[in-house]
């Protein structure tokens, strides 16, 4: 597969080639695999289990208005502007994931404005130490060969939206793979 070359491009890092959502009834996939798209909890903690250090690598992060949006609008209120940020995370160097954080700038208010400032820190890091967050669905998705999510996730009850394409590389697909000893 060739994860380098998407890595390289930072436009539209998750839309092209477009992913291919499933609906509800549609999945077949095996449990291993569903169980790590279907995890509740940080993907960030989640993947900690499998390497020494997970790290991110922000690809791109601006503001993007609602026509820049595509099929994420369906998901999210209109807004004038939407906060973007584009990463590659990594398990001990090797990319594992790219993600695609979509928040309207309703939601970047009081302590949620630091939403734009955590570059290098994983998203979850952030939202998982809050306890005002909840999840509202987890879309499951084909990009190619690789499998990814979507959830609509809010913070002190404010909407944002998460992609996650899972690289090659990662634990997802490594079916035999053990866990890190702590």
């Amino acid at each position: 597969m060739a994860d380098n070359t998407t890595l390289t491009s930072t436009h539209h890092i998750i839309t092209s080639p477009p992913i291919h959502w499933l609906s509800a009834d549609e999945p077949d996939l095996p449990d291993a695999i569903l169980d790590w798209l279907m995890e509740a909890g940080s993907m960030t903690r989640r993947f900690e289990q499998y390497c020494q250090q997970v790290s991110v690598s922000p690809l791109r992060e601006c503001f993007i208005t609602a026509e820049e949006l595509g099929d994420e609008s369906k998901h999210l209120p209109l807004s004038e502007q939407y906060w973007l940020r584009e990463i590659v995370l990594y398990g001990d160097g090797t990319p594992w994931l790219l993600g695609r954080t979509v928040i309207p700038t309703e939601t970047l208010t009081g302590p949620d404005k630091k939403l734009v400032d955590v570059g290098t820190v994983p998203l979850g890091r952030y939202l998982f130490s809050s306890h005002n967050l909840t999840r509202d669905y987890i879309q499951i998705g084909r990009q190619e060969d690789r499998w990814a999510r979507r959830s609509l996730l809010r913070i002190s009850g404010k909407p944002l939206l998460l992609t996650e394409i899972f690289l090659s590389e990662s634990p997802v697909y490594q079916i035999n793979k053990i866990k890190r000893e702590k």
